[in-house]
């Protein structure tokens, strides 16, 4: 991340609000609000890669801007514990001190989270709960509870000398939550009491009509695949999605079956989420994996992380029969409760497939209630810019599509076009005199988390990825003679990824030939010409064009 100039370039009595990430995607949630020189960071997510980002672990927001003004942060606001919007925390503390607003399952989430990679003596936490209000430099931050797919989300009156603003967070109006928790509707009426400014408002399902089911239904899908399954039934899902995994549960309790978690992270944010009185288990009713392998296949459920396709996630390991303590047999019951992140549908598909040829039943939420979404739908929307009735807007959360059919909403609500603003990462909206205003834009990009590395994979690096998997790659040995620089024997090619044809070796044979008389003939960068000739003759032979290395050795 390249760190950049710490101008003062802030405005007397303006507030700015500044995305650098979530705005544009599905995922990497991060927001600014600064005034006065002064910032609050709200939510640090990632972003989980699409199937073109070859060896990518995870994506995060470019926080150079926020990097240059670190003195300046004065807190870090975390609306709820999905990846999208914490997965960014521990690369942000590396170089950012500030302190952390947190729910109690929030924080839990986030201190299991920082343990993994030492980071947790770095963290300091302000734990917050829904109903509270904390100053935080020259904000003050009213917490109000959201429903969403786990417990303890909220959203966010940001109030500032220039106007409240109203964040939502990922949210829906739910009325039979698991949790028996609905959004807190009172909190929004309140706001729109005392004026709201600006409404900044999830746009995950703008192009959904009606209204997002309630998590309840849920229970009868699970009641159905408990009733009919024969043999185990392996739940997937997302580590920190705590509703989901009351809901199996109880549907374990129901049909007597015993319950065990696999992957550390499931089993960890279950056990912070049961301390924290979150997650209410039987104690009956939690066994080890290895007990669970060594029961009868009808008395036992699995819940396992791997919901998205992800190849080294239990379920992916499963699916292709590489997990080292149990494989996938006939009569299981696979159940991928979550919908495919955008981008990860193919590898969702294919899991499927393989999971479905090992001989497993497998349900998923087009074929089954097993999963709904915990993003409000277009009705919630309107809902949601009724009780606040704010003088501007501002759509978050989603891809450009979402976040311009979430702007036509409100415009359709009665919101002036000029009082509604779609941007995008990096454009910065400004507000003074109650007025709207875009201001100067950001330099931000994705930052590519590869293995241990963060940022040191470019959009060149990428590319370079991208077309060796798709043609593969030549590379060209040439031993030269020094004293008369011409090649001594014919050169060695080495593929790989490239082509099998019925005349690969003719194709070969000829590519050998015209690299001697290429390297034989050349006055001047022997590599250069060598490397346009290999890709010139390849294209014309077979339409393809690989990664070209020519290796020359002078005896």
């Amino acid at each position: 991340m390249n760190k950049q100039s710490n101008n003062n370039n802030s405005q007397k009595g303006v507030l700015k609000i500044i995305p650098l990430g979530g705005l544009g995607e599905v995922g990497a949630n991060m927001m600014l609000y600064e005034y006065d020189d002064q910032i609050l960071v709200v939510d640090t997510g990632l972003m989980f890669p699409e199937n073109d980002m070859l060896g990518i672990d995870y994506i995060i927001p470019d926080i150079s801007y926020l990097i240059a003004r670190k003195s300046k942060v004065k807190g870090i606001v975390i609306t709820h514990g999905h990846e999208d919007h914490t997965g960014a925390i521990r690369h942000v503390l590396e170089e950012i001190q500030a302190p952390i607003y947190a729910t109690p399952l929030t924080r839990g989430l986030l201190e299991v989270k920082l343990a993994k990679n030492g980071m947790a003596a770095k963290a300091k936490f302000e734990t917050i709960h829904a109903g509270d209000s904390r100053k935080i430099g020259p904000f003050t931050v009213d917490f109000f509870h959201v429903c969403h797919s786990i417990p303890d989300a909220v959203g966010l009156g940001i109030d500032s000398p220039a106007g409240l603003v109203v964040h939502t967070g990922d949210y829906k109006f739910d009325h039979t939550p698991v949790d028996s928790w609905p959004t807190d509707y009172a909190k929004l009426a309140e706001f729109q009491r005392r004026g709201v400014m600006a409404l900044l408002a999830d746009s995950t399902n703008a192009e959904r009509p009606g209204w997002t089911p309630s998590e309840r239904v849920i229970d009868d899908g699970f009641d159905k695949v408990f009733r009919e399954a024969k043999g185990r039934v392996v739940v997937a899902s997302f580590a920190s999605l705590i509703s989901r995994m009351q809901q199996v549960a109880n549907a374990a309790s129901r049909y007597g079956r015993k319950m065990a978690f696999a992957g550390t992270s499931m089993v960890d944010n279950a056990k912070i989420a049961t301390k924290l009185n979150y997650l209410k288990l039987k104690d009956d009713l939690i066994i080890s994996l290895e007990e669970a392998l060594n029961m009868k296949d009808s008395n036992v459920v699995i819940m396992c992380t791997g919901s998205q396709g992800e190849p080294t996630s239990i379920l992916g390991r499963l699916s292709m029969g590489s997990h080292r303590i149990f494989d996938v047999k006939e009569g299981d019951t696979i159940v991928l409760s979550a919908h495919p992140i955008p981008g990860n549908e193919e590898s969702v598909s294919r899991t499927i497939n393989r999971l479905l040829a090992r001989g497993a039943n497998v349900i998923y939420d087009s074929i089954a209630p097993v999963h709904v979404s915990g993003h409000a739908s277009q009705e919630e929307m309107k809902l949601m810019m009724h009780l606040t009735q704010p003088d501007y807007f501002i759509p978050i959360h989603g891809e450009l599509r979402q976040l311009k059919q979430h702007a036509k909403i409100a415009h359709q609500l009665g919101i002036p076009e000029e009082n509604i603003s779609v941007i995008l990462n990096g454009q910065s909206v400004e507000f003074s005199n109650g007025k709207m205003r875009k201001g100067a834009k950001i330099p931000v990009s994705y930052i590519y988390v590869d293995g241990s590395g963060v940022g040191d994979v470019s959009q060149d690096v990428m590319h370079d990825r991208e077309i060796l998997s798709q043609e593969g790659v030549m590379v060209v040995n040439i031993i030269m003679d020094k004293n008369t620089g011409k090649p001594m024997k014919m050169p060695e090619i080495i593929s790989r990824g490239f082509i099998t044809m019925d005349n690969t070796d003719d194709i070969f044979n000829g590519l050998r030939a015209r690299v001697f008389d290429t390297a034989a003939k050349a006055n001047g960068n022997i590599q250069k010409d060598v490397e346009q000739a290999v890709g010139n003759y390849l294209y014309s032979e077979t339409h393809r064009r690989p990664m070209v290395f020519v290796n020359i050795v002078r005896n």
